[in-house]
């Protein structure tokens, strides 16, 4: 993923894997990565593939494309929710962010842990998200850091 992250804006980069793992095909298209392709793509239909990825176009193994759009009408569909949050807890998302405990986070902003803990439930409900890690991505992705 290194790779794709160093030069993915300037060549087109695709993963060739034998993961078909939602997460390594996510962590690879976040990376800058053009296209995933599992390695056990038919020899003609891999040469195809990377001659449409040097002209610009995505590609992905058939049986991950529907991971991607899956995952683009999520977070298509957090980035509208986002917008809902209120300032109190975009203070509390920028702060778990940040690395601090629920304590810190309400030692800082007044409030009690148990508010803080109440509050990023509402975040997660809020930009469809399930684990403390996925809402610190968001956090990063969208620069509120």
């Amino acid at each position: 993923m290194a790779v794709a992250k160093a030069v993915g804006e300037q060549v087109p980069v695709v993963i060739l894997s034998v993961s078909e793992s939602e997460s390594d095909l996510l962590d690879a298209v976040a990376a800058g990565a053009l296209g995933y392709l599992v390695k056990s793509t038919e020899p003609d239909e891999l040469r195809r593939q990377l001659w449409k990825a040097a002209k610009g176009e995505p590609v992905y193994s058939p049986s991950l494309a529907a991971l991607v759009l899956v995952e683009f009408r999520r977070l298509k569909k957090a980035d509208v929710d986002g917008e809902s949050l209120t300032e109190r807890e975009r203070e509390v998302l920028q702060l778990v962010a940040r690395g601090h405990t629920y304590k810190e986070i309400g030692e800082e902003l007044f409030i009690a842990e148990k508010t803080v803990e109440n509050h990023t439930r509402n975040i997660l409900k809020k930009l469809h998200l399930n684990r403390k890690n996925e809402l610190i991505r968001y956090a990063l992705d969208h620069g509120l850091d």
